[in-house]
């Protein structure tokens, strides 16, 4: 009796926080004046700058995929069946674009490329890229240098899997390298790459911090930037926003079912009952050659190009002197800390948001996973999918819903408003972080030792604090830390929902860049750049000390 109302609290806890809030938007665009009617969101969406935005995102989500394949794909090759997947330091390498939050990222290629940038003072003869790279050609290439990590690593596993025996089969029998490169080797990764490239084109559309920063300086609208401005500016229409919205949940939902069946159909089991060793191809030294400068080149274009511009920028004393010798200083950061109180309240805030929204979930995340394994099968499931749903849907999303529900029932909670509706917003957007950590750790426990400890006469919650708890404590902290350095430069929930001159690093980066600062906004950004991954890196320690 006890466990079945358990696990009634956990489906209504999780339906309040994160259900009802999308029923809230599906709601807002349908009902008009407590009457259905999808006469105005049908209007929303055939009016012609939103059919019009409809067909950017999605073309803007496949030439991303397009483009991030082409430099994903090489590199996936290169680091898991040459000679230079020994070098295991470009898998951290290449995980920082993809860890720099890239509406930092996009604002550096916006001060390098732009007239008068750090471009033309250092290179001149070349000023004729500047149009060229303001434009969808641009936004494609820093949106894909972005997301090129997330691919590369998926196909790098999926290659590592493919066993040697098969390449050497098809040798054997006289295929050439491209002969067995086009016939065996990708037909076997097709499944693998579908899954990347549709987990791509989602985070592509559902992103929000790039077309914000640099799409909207070529007039490029996109799903997530007119949710944002129906809601945000004036007239605020949130039947529109609502509608919108609603479109892109149903695109989101028909891809991860899409992926979902590639899982179960189209995926081969590689690895068998026998060994095999992994067989290095040793490139020629042309070949090895064009290996090291495509490395090289990525490298440059996804972090060098965009961090330099970002640190630079935050070390120059007068923009209209540039990028020169003298123009250099600290003074930024200095004000940053002595003159500016709106910059160490945004820090403050910051910090604050996201110790806060991690431990809290922490603490929720642990309790369902421990409801989930012990409860029935369909009913865990249902739980565990419920409290997945915000990984699988854009993080705007979710936040217009938190607006329009807790908006709907401000007398009875009354947050909306405060900073704890921020709270509870980044709570929702990465409680799923923590059950993912929780639910890998637990799973690895042997339920001898948990029996062990009941037999030996302990009570439920002496197992969990004595057994249990110690077990999965390395999933709670990587769970409290992944959630704190995201928390800690999140952008989408701050500049919907944050309270009245509220700002967070993120919201103040962007002011600072659009109000002319460029000086401490970059300081703010380098901050938080230094930010996250010192707290990855201790991410990392933290984990392998646990190991240990």
């Amino acid at each position: 009796m006890r466990r079945k109302v358990m696990m009634s609290v956990f489906v209504a806890l999780l339906a309040f926080l994160i259900l009802c809030p999308l029923l809230s938007i599906f709601a807002e665009a349908v009902f008009q004046d407590g009457i259905f009617s999808l006469g105005p969101a049908i209007a929303t969406i055939r009016e012609s700058e939103n059919a019009a935005m409809i067909g950017s995102s999605l073309l803007l989500g496949l030439l991303v995929v397009i483009t991030s394949s082409v430099i994903a794909l090489p590199l996936a090759y290169i680091f898991s069946r040459t000679q230079l997947a020994r070098y295991r330091f470009f898998d951290v390498i290449f995980m920082i674009p993809f860890m720099t939050p890239p509406y930092i990222a996009s604002m550096g290629w916006i001060l390098f490329m732009q007239k008068r940038g750090l471009m033309q003072q250092l290179f001149p003869s070349l000023s004729f890229i500047t149009d060229h790279f303001f434009s969808l050609g641009g936004l494609v290439l820093v949106m894909s240098f972005h997301v090129f990590p997330f691919m590369m690593t998926m196909m790098k596993n999926a290659m590592l899997s493919v066993p040697s025996s098969l390449d050497e089969a098809g040798a054997v029998l006289g295929a050439t390298f491209p002969t067995r490169l086009r016939k065996l080797f990708m037909p076997l990764l097709t499944g693998n790459y579908a899954i990347g490239a549709l987990l791509v084109f989602v985070k592509t559309i559902s992103e929000y911090g790039t077309p914000s920063t640099l799409g909207r300086r070529i007039g490029f609208e996109v799903f997530t930037t007119d949710i944002h401005r129906y809601a945000t500016v004036a007239p605020i229409e949130f039947g529109k926003s609502a509608s919108l919205a609603s479109v892109l949940v149903g695109i989101c939902l028909l891809i991860w079912m899409l992926q979902n069946y590639i899982t179960m159909k189209k995926t081969y089991s590689l690895i068998g009952g026998k060994g095999g060793a992994m067989h290095i191809r040793k490139l020629s030294p042309p070949a090895l050659a064009a290996a090291v400068a495509f490395i090289v080149l990525v490298i440059f274009f996804s972090m060098v190009i965009p961090l330099f511009s970002v640190i630079s920028s935050s070390l120059i004393n007068l923009r209209g002197y540039g990028f020169r010798s003298g123009n250099f200083t600290l003074g930024n950061y200095v004000r940053l800390f002595t003159e500016d109180n709106q910059g160490t309240g945004a820090l403050a805030v910051s910090i604050f948001l996201a110790i806060s929204s991690a431990s809290i979930a922490a603490i929720l995340g642990t309790l369902i996973v421990m409801a989930i394994r012990r409860t029935g099968r369909r009913t865990g499931q249902a739980i565990e999918a419920m409290a997945l749903l915000p990984e699988m849907l854009p993080s705007i999303v979710l936040v217009l819903g938190i607006m329009l529900f807790y908006n709907a029932i401000y007398k009875l909670i009354p947050i909306y408003g405060t900073i704890w509706i921020m709270v509870l917003s980044y709570v929702i957007l990465f409680l799923p972080y923590t059950v993912q950590y929780v639910s890998s750790s637990y799973s690895q426990i042997s339920h001898s030792l948990l029996a062990a400890g009941r037999v030996s006469g302990g009570s439920p919650a002496y197992v969990f604090i004595h057994v249990t708890l110690p077990l999965i404590s390395r999933g709670i902290i990587s769970g409290w830390m992944m959630t704190f350095i995201i928390a800690f430069r999140e952008l989408v929930t701050p500049s919907l929902i944050a309270p009245t001159n509220t700002l967070t690093v993120s919201t103040y980066i962007i002011r600072q860049f659009e109000q002319g600062s460029v000086g401490k906004g970059m300081s703010m950004a380098v901050i938080c750049i230094l930010f996250s991954t010192v707290s990855l890196l201790f991410l990392n320690k933290v984990i392998l000390r646990k190991r240990h």
